[in-house]
């Protein structure tokens, strides 16, 4: 249950028009619901002002389907991550209107529209087009967490004027997420040129020296640049919902 469900169910408690039992029966789900493969935090909307996401990974569709199911039952939105074609075909014949980003690996099931909670927009860069399917996650999860998101992709330090060219885009950020792999520089430069926060999100790209992007995460570790925040390697999901916790608006 959201903020608003619940904010609407004491008004219609208040006015008379749902017994006292009623209203207990529907808050019987707070704040999380027992399944015998997993345990829902359906309170975390309330306390986060977003709901619990899905891992993929790991779960079976059905598994998936049945957590889902639960959940947009209690009208809430369900974003599920790192979920490939396979299942994501599983769950669309379940959930016919939800919406699966075959780069990003995200599947959206939307119970109600997503109410825009950004104060300011939330820019998306990544190094190389290798990089785009981790920026893809970190997009759409932003995207699903009420954010007006903006993307720039392929502008890496091999070619800094391709990043140059676009200084009004990253001036007009209010957060940027910065994902990059190899020797993970981008994320310094970007850095060095904005007064906003940045959330740098090492990738597992690059050759063997890269060490499936442990490389990266180091020197994003020791930037010189002030202003970074880093976060795991190749989570493009924690970046995001970092980043909307910045740029929410108050209220």
């Amino acid at each position: 249950m959201n903020v608003r469900l619940l904010k609407r169910l004491l008004e219609d408690v208040e006015k008379g028009r749902v017994g006292v039992d009623e209203a207990l029966y529907r808050l019987k789900g707070l704040p999380f619901e027992e399944l015998e493969f997993a345990t829902i935090d359906t309170h975390r909307s309330l306390r986060q002002g977003f709901p619990e996401v899905i891992f993929g990974e790991g779960k079976s569709a059905t598994q998936i389907r049945e957590i889902a199911g639960r959940m947009t039952k209690k009208k809430e939105n369900v974003l599920v991550t790192r979920i490939d074609e396979k299942k994501a075909r599983a769950l669309r014949r379940a959930f016919p209107e939800a919406d699966y980003n075959k780069v990003a690996r995200t599947l959206f099931i939307k119970s109600h529209p997503v109410k825009r909670t950004g104060r300011g927009t939330v820019l998306v860069i990544c190094a190389g087009t290798s990089d785009v399917p981790v920026a893809e996650e970190a997009a759409t999860t932003a995207e699903c967490m009420g954010n007006r998101v903006e993307r720039l992709y392929d502008v890496g330090v091999a070619g800094i004027h391709r990043l140059l060219h676009k200084k009004e885009i990253l001036f007009a950020a209010n957060v940027l997420i910065v994902a990059a792999g190899m020797e993970g520089a981008l994320p310094s430069v970007v850095a060095g040129l904005v007064a906003r926060p940045v959330i740098a999100v090492p990738t597992s790209v690059g050759y063997g020296a890269n060490l499936g992007g442990l490389t990266t995460l180091m020197a994003m570790l020791n930037s010189c640049s002030a202003g970074i925040s880093v976060v795991n390697i190749d989570n493009g999901f924690g970046a995001a919902y970092v980043a909307s916790l910045i740029n929410r608006a108050e209220g």
